[in-house]
């Protein structure tokens, strides 16, 4: 994320459930595609990193276990942005809040061209992590408030796709330049210095959507919940939403690791093709499923996941790259579809009142599940090698994609009992949940 979610770009979900701000006349018809460039600016920034991931390894000599553990300090800082400022355009303005998110990655970007270990690139994703935190929630706020009168919707759209395509952007580019451009390590990030530069101009330039209101402070709380009768819904869709941003995780820290290791793919661009071929068909699957129901998705994303998942490890390990290839489209398919899916339940099930912190409970547990296992997977690949880390850890998605679908196909059979029971009894279990 994932980098942010695509209810609200990976997920900015602070401000669901507010009172939807008309758009005001007169406002410049450049403020909405401006502002949705910038989105997926942020977003290609937070994976640039990936296809370097591999460079770093080898001039600095660190573990496996270091890598995913870089990668991961970037979606600490995320999610606590997410959590603490997620809701502070509301009060501030957009325009403060988006101003500092720009300085804020301007700043760590400056980490990154400089960084010589480590230390200074851990630093670099933990303050690249704060940024797009706060800039995506204030982004989706802005698109929402911008969005034209004639194209009810589009606000959503662009939200929805934005995260998954500025991720495959990001990689695919930084591929590029790490391949065939000078200074690997630091052009990538030159340039997109200069696009933050006029992302900044851009946010100076914006009109202000949203007025100051009182509450400012009291917006950094986090609320998180989930509430007792809302457990029924969401406890199967935790699966398949931990098992999607899981081989997120794994593919934007380790996947450009696996080409090159264990399919002999040692070209630089590979690594950010390997991210674009599972963002880049994520992003096309939210496109083309947006208009389905949640609840229809959920299976067939789990079957999708699980499968896709299976055809990478065997082209992996009879190193059939076409193998892998096509199961990280299926898979990438699974994964858009799972973002639909789940958040989709959560935005469904959740009253307007409580939205704000069963959306955080939905962050918290797509990010962990992005990280966590990173992490997990990087030790093991220091402790039993790439290759045996890779099996386990693809073999645990399928599990988990397993789990997703029984508890489905229980969720369906269960409200099937109702419908077919006496109206009394269906009543008494519908008073009781």
């Amino acid at each position: 994320m994932p980098a942010e979610s695509v209810v609200t770009a990976a997920p900015s979900v602070r401000g669901v459930g507010a009172p939807r701000r008309e758009p005001r006349e007169g406002r410049p018809r450049w403020a909405f595609p401006s502002v949705a460039a910038v989105l997926v600016l942020f977003l290609a920034a937070s994976s640039a990193p990936s296809p370097l991931y591999v460079v770093y390894q080898q001039q600095w000599q660190f573990t496996a276990w270091v890598l995913t553990v870089v990668f991961a300090l970037y979606v600490v800082g995320l999610l606590g942005s997410l959590l603490v400022v997620g809701a502070l355009s509301d009060h501030l303005g957009r325009r403060p809040v988006l101003a500092a998110a720009v300085g804020l990655e301007l700043f760590a970007l400056v980490l990154f061209a400089v960084a010589g270990d480590v230390f200074v690139l851990s630093a670099a994703r933990v303050l690249q992590g704060m940024a797009t935190g706060a800039a995506t929630t204030a982004l989706s706020a802005t698109l929402a408030d911008l969005e034209p009168a004639h194209a009810r919707g589009r606000a959503g759209v662009i939200t929805s796709v934005t995260p998954l395509t500025g991720l495959a952007l990001g990689a695919l580019g930084s591929g590029v330049l790490v391949e065939f451009g000078p200074s690997p390590t630091r052009l990538v990030y030159a340039l997109l210095f200069g696009g933050f530069v006029l992302a900044g101009v851009v946010v100076a330039r914006l009109p202000e959507t949203s007025p100051r209101r009182p509450g400012a402070v009291a917006s950094l709380r986090p609320r998180v919940a989930m509430p007792a009768y809302l457990r029924a819904e969401i406890v199967p869709a935790v699966p398949v939403m931990i098992a999607g941003w899981a081989l997120a995780g794994m593919y934007l820290s380790l996947g450009p690791s696996v080409a090159a290791q264990l399919l002999g793919l040692h070209n630089h661009l590979i690594g950010g093709v390997v991210v674009t071929l599972l963002a880049g068909t994520g992003a096309l699957a939210v496109a083309l499923l947006r208009s389905r129901p949640a609840s229809v998705l959920l299976a067939p994303a789990s079957a999708l996941l699980g499968l896709g998942t299976l055809m990478s490890l065997a082209g992996t390990v009879e190193e059939l790259a076409w193998l892998a290839a096509l199961g990280t489209v299926v898979a990438g398919f699974g994964v858009g579809a799972s973002v639909l899916a789940t958040f989709g339940t959560f935005a469904r099930i959740a009253k307007p009142h409580e939205r704000s912190a069963v959306f955080a409970l939905a962050n918290v547990i797509s990010y962990l599940g992005n990280s966590v296992p990173a992490v997990l997977g990087g030790i093991a690949v220091t402790v039993l090698g790439l290759r045996t880390a890779t099996e386990i850890y693809a073999l645990t998605i399928v599990a988990i994609t397993l789990v997703a679908l029984v508890l489905r196909l229980i969720q369906i059979r269960a409200r099937r009992r109702t419908l077919a029971a006496p109206p009394r009894l269906a009543r008494r279990r519908t008073s009781r949940r």
